[in-house]
C-alpha cells in the first residue's frame, strides 16, 4: 500500500509539494542535452507520473498508463522511469519490501519517511530539527552533504491499535 498520511508527528511539518513546473523544465533540458525525443508515449508516462501523489512502482504506473493507452508496455514505462531518475527529478526508493518505488524529488521540498512494516503505509514528514542536527554534525566533521535520506521503520498507529 502506498499512502501519504495526513497524520504528522507533533513537531513535524507536512511535506511541501514539489515545484512541478521547475521539474518539468529540468526534464526538458535534460532530454534536450541528451538528444532524447519527447514521444507521445513518453509524455503520457511522464504526465501520469507527475499526477500521482504516492510512491509508485513500475507496475502501478503501468496500470495507470495502460488505462489511457493500452499499447504502452512495461519496458517503455521502466525506461521512462530510469530516464526520470537519471535526470534527477525522480528518486528510487527501496523500503525493504522487495519493491522499488519512485517519487518526484525536489531539493526545496525535501521530506523523510515513516514506513509501516505491517501494512506498508508510507508517511512523509519534514522535521526542521532533524535537518538542523544533520547540518551541525556534517559541519563538525567538515563533511559536505550532497544528499541524504531518513527512513524510520516500525508500525503505524492504525496497526498498533489493531494489535492492542
Amino acid at each position: 500500500m502506498n499512502v501519504k498520511s495526513g497524520a504528522q508527528p507533533t513537531t513535524g511539518l507536512a511535506p511541501r509539494p514539489p515545484d512541478l513546473e521547475r521539474l518539468r523544465h529540468q526534464l526538458v533540458e535534460f532530454m534536450a542535452a541528451r538528444g532524447l525525443r519527447s514521444t507521445e508515449q513518453r509524455r503520457l508516462i511522464v504526465d501520469a507520473f507527475f499526477e500521482q501523489t504516492e510512491h509508485v512502482s513500475v507496475d502501478e504506473l503501468l496500470e495507470r498508463v495502460k488505462a489511457k493507452d493500452p499499447r504502452i508496455g512495461y519496458a517503455t514505462v521502466y525506461r521512462t522511469l530510469k530516464m526520470l531518475v537519471e535526470s534527477g527529478i525522480v528518486h528510487e526508493h527501496r523500503f525493504g519490501d522487495g519493491y522499488t518505488r519512485y517519487e518526484l524529488t525536489d531539493d526545496d521540498a525535501h521530506h523523510d519517511h515513516l514506513i509501516c512494516l505491517e501494512c506498508g503505509k508510507i508517511t512523509e514528514f519534514e522535521e526542521p530539527q532533524i535537518e538542523a542536527l544533520q547540518d551541525r554534525i556534517a559541519a563538525r566533521y567538515g563533511f559536505h552533504v550532497e544528499s541524504h535520506k531518513h527512513e524510520l521503520y516500525g508500525k503505524c498507529s492504525e496497526c498498533v491499535a489493531r494489535q492492542a
